[in-house]
């Protein structure tokens, strides 16, 4: 899921303060912003394993635009997080799905740097299109 990231710089000489606006409390500081999105990464991996740990929701990612009309005068990155780790133990599944269908997602995976197993990528498409609420 691809988190926007709100960056502010907080002095002229150098520290930046990065959050991520849709997960509550995700904030860091650091000299770059580099560091900063390095930082930010981890302190959201923990954030999550935290929430997969009580069994609560992983918050889905709004769009740069919609923060945009909240927040001025910030510069926005993107942190891209895999949250399939944190949604529970894998369960196996019987799925049926057209020969086609599985020899086209079969050769995007083997293409995609973003998608390791035809499972991981079903899963991928599944939170984006569940996220679209």
């Amino acid at each position: 899921m691809k988190y926007p990231v709100l960056i502010r710089k907080e002095n002229i000489i150098s520290n930046y303060s990065l959050s991520v606006v849709d997960l509550p409390g995700c904030n860091v500081e650091a000299e770059s912003v580099d560091e900063g999105l390095n930082k930010l990464k981890k302190a959201v991996d923990e954030h999550l394993e935290i929430l997969a740990e009580y069994g609560e929701v992983i918050p889905s990612a709004k769009l740069i635009d919609d923060h945009m009309k909240q927040h001025e005068n910030v510069i926005w990155a993107i942190l891209d997080i895999d949250i399939i780790p944190y949604l529970g133990r894998s369960q196996k599944i019987n799925v049926t799905l057209p020969e086609l269908l599985i020899k086209k997602i079969d050769a995007r995976v083997n293409k995609s740097a973003d998608h390791k197993t035809r499972s991981g990528f079903i899963a991928s498409v599944c939170l984006n299109e569940l996220s679209k609420d």
